[in-house]
């Protein structure tokens, strides 16, 4: 497992945001990843933003300590790959046993599952047989933890499902994202304008980290619900060695603790370069 950060309680009334993406091949890099730039851009969009992202392999006994750990954590987080029905898939049973519940076929996936199935020998002019062994194997995809909710899922109509705040969706991209999209429009739009996120940021010449944690700490504690970050730099082909040093948060916020720490920044007797704002 590969954890690019820890997962801590909520500060605020935003709901915090985690990514799990589950699958051998991401790990042993017969694949590159693309859900974390894009999961990213979809929170982005909508004024949110992702709090940390986790990589895990197909190794049943991680999955379900990581699904454990979701699913006890209050966040929303989104699980990407490993819920189909071949061998390698594990995630539907994993989340099963972290949840302590059985699996059962969802009602409501079966008659996605088999309109699927229909379509499927509708194209290829065969006549649907429900009772055929691969038509009952499909099944299996929707087999979830009892009291799951299903995604509905406009690529192929097979759908994944959710349980409390933990959405699990498909490894291709071209399910999971459309899919991801639909639950953040449909459960969580109301944080979407509330709490639109900024950032804003100075080069700084001529400090050392070290010298400006102080000052860093005290930005975050008097400015209630901003992150200070510093990223440090010492090859930049335009600024060379340099910090961006900056904020992030709601707006008014940000703007504030933005405002606090230039004038911080004045005891240093630094050299400031450009200032930047993203939003």
């Amino acid at each position: 497992m590969i954890q690019t950060h820890i997962s801590l309680p909520s500060t605020n009334s935003r709901p915090r945001f985690g990514l799990i993406i589950i699958g051998d091949e991401i790990l042993s890099g017969k694949r590159a990843d693309k859900h974390l730039v894009k999961v990213i851009e979809l929170l982005k969009a909508r004024g949110l933003q992702l709090d940390y992202a986790e990589y895990v392999g197909d190794s049943p006994e991680q999955i379900t300590i990581n699904l454990k750990r979701a699913f006890a954590s209050g966040d929303v987080i989104f699980s990407t790959g490993g819920i189909g029905a071949t061998p390698d898939d594990h995630t539907r049973q994993c989340a099963a046993k972290a949840l302590n519940v059985e699996l059962l076929l969802q009602p409501e996936a079966k008659i996605l599952i088999e309109q699927r199935m229909q379509d499927l020998a509708q194209e290829q002019g065969k006549v649907y047989v429900p009772d055929q062994a691969d038509n009952q194997h499909r099944l299996n995809m929707g087999v979830f933890p009892v009291g799951s909710q299903i995604i509905p899922n406009p690529y192929n109509k097979i759908p994944g499902f959710s349980w409390g705040s933990v959405y699990f969706v498909p490894g291709f991209p071209v399910m999971a994202w459309p899919m991801i999209e639909w639950v953040l429009d449909t459960h969580y739009r109301q944080f979407y304008e509330s709490q639109a996120w900024l950032e804003l940021s100075v080069i700084v010449f001529g400090a050392m980290e070290a010298t400006l944690t102080p000052l860093m700490q005290e930005i975050e504690r008097q400015h209630a619900g901003t992150k200070v970050f510093s990223l440090p730099s010492v090859d930049h082909p335009q600024y060379g060695r340099h910090i961006e040093l900056g904020v992030k948060g709601t707006p008014d916020a940000a703007a504030l603790a933005y405002a606090a720490l230039l004038t911080g920044l004045k005891q240093f007797g630094v050299t400031l370069g450009p200032e930047l704002v993203r939003s």
